[in-house]
């Protein structure tokens, strides 16, 4: 297998300058939730990747996760590991048999007060830190406080944020509210990547999803993001057809690329291969890649570490020889 190269920093990806809000454009999305779910439900039946194929594009999402701790008893040492499981996130003895160097996550993505922590951890390599910031997981602080707080994890380091829209905004119909929010999150991240969190699992329906999707990018989403992990419903492959859909809409209207996350209850490899399919056929290939396409997770580089040692010596493994994020 030749080498898989080092991700790129995502720096290197153009930002969205956004467009004028068109309310015209939101009000003529409508989605067909029984077409977008036998389309999503073919997919693992008609594609499938294996071998050394199979390998490949694992070792690819590996370097598309955003390596993830949301929990109430995070803590500097929690994140100090989760920080050296992103530097070396695949067993070296796996990699040289494969003949692969130059892996790393796509970033390491936790709560403000961790920001400095994971910085710190990160010194010397191009793995960005993002933050979860703008009240998550409601998005309902007061707009000062979520301002603030977006201001704080850019000037304690983060690279990335992920924000979180106000989801009531979208159920009511008040599409404007949602893009003049957005708006001054973009303006608070400065020249940190701003991925917006649309919680589509709170949003009623896939052309809600759609909407929600199309006015983030508008007031210059960089990414657009399915949940925060912490809603009943996260992603799913419906979710990421809809929105991807939305990105190749934005597209050919601006010219602009957008990246997409799928966070949330995404597990294991066979899920991350079903995320992959998506964008290589809604989006096209650019889409494989970390400035594109990132894959929120936290058990998740677990289960690709099992296949990827099924793969090299005909085994699985007990999860607990790999060593955990």
């Amino acid at each position: 297998m030749s080498n898989v190269q080092p991700i790129k920093s995502p720096v290197e990806h153009a930002r969205n300058p956004g467009m004028a809000f068109d309310a015209d454009v939101i009000d003529g999305l409508r989605v067909n939730r029984s077409a977008a779910e036998r389309r999503t439900a073919t997919l693992g039946a008609r594609r499938s990747v294996k071998k050394e194929y199979q390998a490949a594009w694992l070792l690819k999402a590996v370097q598309c996760i955003d390596l993830t701790t949301l929990a109430g008893d995070d803590t500097p040492g929690r994140v100090r590991r989760l920080c050296a499981k992103a530097r070396r996130p695949v067993r070296a003895d796996l990699l040289e048999a494969m003949g692969v160097s130059g892996i790393t996550t796509g970033a390491v993505c936790v709560y403000h007060n961790m920001v400095e922590t994971a910085v710190e951890a990160l010194a010397g390599t191009a793995i960005p830190v993002a933050a979860v910031s703008t009240g998550f997981p409601a998005g309902l602080s007061p707009l000062s406080t979520r301002l603030k707080e977006i201001e704080l994890s850019v000037a304690a380091g983060a690279r990335e944020i992920d924000i979180v829209i106000d989801r009531g905004h979208i159920l009511t119909g008040n599409h404007k509210a949602v893009y003049e929010e957005m708006k001054l999150f973009r303006a608070a991240c400065g020249s940190a990547h701003v991925k917006a969190i649309i919680g589509a699992g709170d949003l009623g329906t896939l052309t809600n999803v759609a909407k929600a999707s199309m006015v983030c990018m508008m007031a210059g989403a960089d990414f657009i993001k399915t949940s925060t992990g912490k809603e009943p419903t996260n992603a799913t492959l419906p979710f990421a057809l809809i929105m991807t859909r939305m990105i190749r809409a934005y597209g050919e209207m601006t010219g602009t690329r957008i990246g997409f996350k799928p966070a949330g209850g995404i597990s294991t490899a066979k899920d991350a291969l079903g995320y992959q399919i998506v964008m290589k056929e809604e989006l096209g290939r650019p889409w494989l890649e970390p400035d594109l396409f990132r894959l929120g997770a936290s058990s998740l580089l677990t289960d690709i570490e099992r296949q990827l040692e099924h793969y090299v010596t005909g085994h699985y493994s007990a999860a607990h020889r790999h060593p955990m994020g």
